[in-house]
């Protein structure tokens, strides 16, 4: 895509980012994970994996990605609805992938909502499998880190 620029994230970037995911129908905002506080948690002990995708300087795109030393991690890749189906979520991954085999992490993994179907259809599209040998698990730690999906 023209005057696409993929830029490592860093928390100056968390106000567009934050926007554009208030923006994101179905998205899943944490209140405490996903405040600029947690972000900059994140991006501290991640600070070379997650990607903001630009076009003519605006904020279009964004992705969080970390790793544990061993499996890699997605969260909220996000395209801005108007420049979907543009090749900028593909750029977004491939260069969190880049980031993630230079920190030696051999595998990946994510979390896609169900009824995400957009998203869902994009991993699909693009190679990743879907995994049903799973079960997914969650212990909550802090009850304060509510929820909200954007509608």
């Amino acid at each position: 895509m023209d005057n696409l620029e993929l830029s490592v994230m860093t928390i100056g970037d968390y106000p567009e980012v934050s926007k554009l995911w208030n923006t994101i129908h179905g998205f899943a905002i944490r209140s405490v994970d996903d405040s600029y506080e947690g972000v900059e948690r994140f991006l501290r002990r991640n600070p070379s994996t997650s990607v903001v995708a630009r076009v003519n300087g605006e904020t279009v795109g964004a992705v969080l990605c970390g790793h544990d030393g061993r499996t890699g991690c997605f969260y909220h890749v996000c395209v801005r609805e108007d420049f979907r189906r543009r090749g900028i979520g593909k750029a977004m991954v491939l260069f969190c992938v880049r980031a993630l085999r230079e920190e030696k992490i051999s595998k990946i993994s994510l979390i896609a909502f169900t009824n995400n179907d957009a998203g869902n259809a994009f991993w699909k599209e693009i190679g990743w499998k879907k995994r049903n040998d799973l079960n997914t698990y969650d212990y909550v730690l802090n009850e304060e880190n509510i929820v909200r999906f954007n509608t």
